[in-house]
């Protein structure tokens, strides 16, 4: 039996709350993704996709990229086999399977927003958005959310976090670029003069590897 958390409970969550953070450092998170009452694999971010998490303490909203998604037994001591079911089956005959198994995934921080100021009244506006790593992370057990269309297109309104994905260890940063920057681009309506903007951001930031770039917007327009 599933026994979720009650801040958690499926019928106040809403769809965009995913994952939980259960580890946090200053340049990164790592977030447990949120088990579904029915009998399915919890929601997994593709790579490169955009999430966010709330600092309660500061008030900042922390955005970060997704760089990194595992599906392992929560039991670390016995790996998962294969068993030759398809998904319908493995509901049928096995069904204790999907609580026995966990889905995290890995975010890069690439900025965060302030909150909005007191508008005497009025409802708020937005914050102020730096491109920049906040003085601090999302603390354990925060509620980490995808961004809403409307927060990335904002976002990537300036392009510096650009310079911190092609920065990235530990993943292939080329890859990681072209899937943020590519689905900007989808959101904003494959807009050319952002991306032309971008191509020129990024030939700046690359001007000594040709290859990489020309691999990075190959992706974008692929």
């Amino acid at each position: 039996m599933r026994l979720p958390l009650p801040q958690f409970a499926v019928d106040n969550r809403p769809p965009e709350h995913i994952a939980e953070v259960i580890e946090t450092a200053t340049t990164e998170f790592l977030a447990q993704c949120l088990e579904p009452e029915d009998l399915s694999f919890p929601a997994m971010p593709p790579f490169g996709s955009w999430v966010k998490a709330m600092d309660e303490e500061s008030g900042n909203k922390v955005f970060a990229i997704v760089t990194h998604v595992t599906t392992a037994p929560i039991d670390s001591v016995h790996r998962a086999r294969a068993l030759g079911l398809s998904l319908a089956e493995l509901r049928e005959q096995q069904p204790q399977i999907f609580a026995m198994l966990k889905t995290e995934f890995r975010a890069v921080i690439v900025g965060f927003e302030t909150p909005a100021p007191n508008q005497n009244g009025n409802p708020p506006t937005q914050g102020q958005i730096f491109q920049y790593l906040p003085p601090r992370p999302p603390q354990i057990h925060q509620a980490v959310y995808r961004c809403e269309p409307s927060e990335i297109i904002t976002f990537s309104d300036t392009l510096d976090f650009l310079r911190i994905l092609l920065n990235v260890k530990g993943v292939p940063m080329e890859a990681l670029t072209a899937a943020a920057v590519r689905e900007i681009y989808q959101l904003r309506n494959r807009d050319r003069q952002w991306l032309v903007q971008t191509g020129r951001t990024l030939s700046i930031l690359l001007k000594d590897d040709y290859d990489c770039l020309r691999y990075i917007l190959g992706q974008v327009h692929g």
